[in-house]
């Protein structure tokens, strides 16, 4: 696409350079870089792009987009724009050389801190099983029908996600489903996508080390709300206190679900076992594959959406009843001599604590439940102690141990959590840096008809210790104490 035509697109304070070269890609990475591409100078975390501008001209590109001129460059035939923000710019840019591709799809994002990765799973499970090509962009992977890709991020950067959107496209697709976290929100990475619908989980205590306050952390997710256009729908959930608050200022059309007020989707659980539940869902009993009253809201978001979307209510239920749970959440698995261990990916306290309400709501009492946990490096420490507390309240043992450390020495993790540790509670508590050695001792600890809950991790097949990430599966790990296979 000739640079002229992509300028249409954005706006920009003024143009250094003339010109109207071919553009042939889109980069973030100076390394990357090649004649024809134009590099966009993105101000990140923990690195500013405008620092590697003359890399990017020394390896051939002729069109820049900065916040700022470069000192000390001399290069006449290199054209720089100027913008006030290049993380809006690459997102507009993005959708404008990928042709709009959003515009030919009906594009929902879901944002929240728990449930987005089952909700838009589930989804695409469901308009897959209604006959569409459709597609996915989560935390476990990007999918274009049966096409599939390993996620690097919940929600990837501007350009990857115009370019999944495009192949989407080219390959039929009707609908896209995407979860949409607050980073994302936050760096302007949706930029230039056109929205049908957004969903709004809840929102609990998680990533305040990047928002450094909850009303910040609030802010960025309702910005997504804020940006819906008039013709899109806004479905959130008002048992959260904060349901109502995100969709003040949308110009989208309200829905709203619950499973406690009055609402226009409406979900009661009837009776729940470990193998599945009994749900009063908007006026119809259905049985479904998944545990927890989370996963009711989780189902009931799903319907609401489907039906939102133009679906038949008689074959969403159908679908619904069929439909099983994605991988790492509520998983569970059975030992030959009758233990029972559930993997999920709960790294925050409150879907902690939906996890472990959820087999309260379930067991005898009879039996134990044996907690293994972590914290993950880098990240909020806030939660730490939360994530103890939670795990003690729900569980007759604990073993608090190492989740993705990161470049953070897990006894520091352990010794951060231990603080939310009451006294009264240390002697139901181990502290076991090595996550293997964490699980077997479970197993050990377990007698027949117990139930061993490890949380944090889920679908994930890696451990990240000191910035290496090295080959880790929680299913893996039990199938090989349990002695099953998966």
């Amino acid at each position: 696409m000739k640079l002229q035509e992509l300028l249409k697109h954005i706006s920009y304070i003024e143009i250094s350079g003339s010109g109207d070269p071919e553009i042939t890609a889109l980069e973030f990475d100076s390394r990357k870089v090649k004649a024809g591409t134009a590099f966009i100078a993105l101000k990140g975390l923990h690195a500013d792009g405008h620092v590697f501008i003359p890399s990017a001209i020394a390896n051939g590109t002729e069109v820049v987009v900065c916040e700022d001129y470069p000192q000390n460059v001399n290069n006449d035939s290199t054209i720089f724009i100027k913008v006030a923000d290049t993380s809006i710019a690459a997102g507009m840019m993005a959708a404008a050389f990928y042709e709009f591709p959003s515009s030919r799809l009906k594009v929902v994002g879901v944002t929240g801190t728990n449930g987005k990765t089952s909700i838009a799973t589930l989804l695409f499970r469901m308009f897959r099983q209604l006959g569409y090509h459709a597609g996915l962009i989560s935390t476990i992977s990007y999918r274009i029908d049966d096409e599939e890709e390993t996620a690097s991020f919940t929600t990837p950067d501007a350009v990857k996600i115009q370019q999944l959107m495009s192949r989407m496209v080219a390959a039929g697709c009707e609908f896209c489903f995407m979860e949409v976290s607050s980073h994302a929100i936050h760096q302007n990475r949706i930029a230039g996508i056109e929205f049908a619908g957004g969903v709004f989980t809840n929102i609990t205590h998680d990533h305040l080390d990047y928002h450094k306050t909850f009303a910040e952390y609030i802010k960025a997710k309702q910005r997504f709300f804020d940006l819906l256009p008039a013709n899109a729908f806004a479905l959130t959930n008002v048992d959260d206190k904060n349901g109502m608050v995100m969709v003040q200022n949308t110009r989208a059309r309200i829905i709203t679900y619950s499973g406690r007020a009055m609402a226009d989707y409406r979900c009661k659980v009837l009776e729940s076992h470990f193998d599945g539940m009994l749900l009063h869902l908007n006026g119809q009993e259905i049985w479904t594959r998944f545990v927890g009253r989370f996963n009711a809201y989780n189902l009931l978001a799903v319907f609401a959406v489907a039906v939102n979307l133009g679906q038949d209510e008689q074959e969403v239920y159908q679908i619904l009843s069929r439909l099983e749970p994605v991988k790492g959440r509520f998983q569970t698995i059975r030992s030959i001599d009758g233990k029972l261990a559930i993997v999920d990916y709960a790294h925050t306290p409150d879907a902690l604590n939906n996890v472990l309400s959820a087999i309260a709501g379930i067991r005898t009492g009879n039996e134990q439940v044996i907690t293994v946990v972590g914290a993950g490096g880098d990240r909020d420490k806030t939660k730490r102690p939360e994530m103890a507390r939670e795990a003690i309240m729900g569980s007759d043992k604990v073993i608090l141990t190492s989740d993705n450390p990161r470049t953070e020495q897990p006894s520091m993790i352990i010794k951060d959590m231990e603080a939310g540790v009451d006294a009264r509670f240390r002697n139901k508590v181990l502290s076991i840096e090595s996550r293997r050695e964490a699980i077997k001792t479970a197993v050990m600890l377990a007698r027949p008809g117990d139930i061993i809950l490890i949380a944090g991790k889920g679908h994930e097949n890696y451990q990240e210790v000191n910035g290496v990430k090295h080959h880790f599966d929680d299913v893996e790990e039990v199938n090989n104490f349990f002695g099953t296979e998966e």
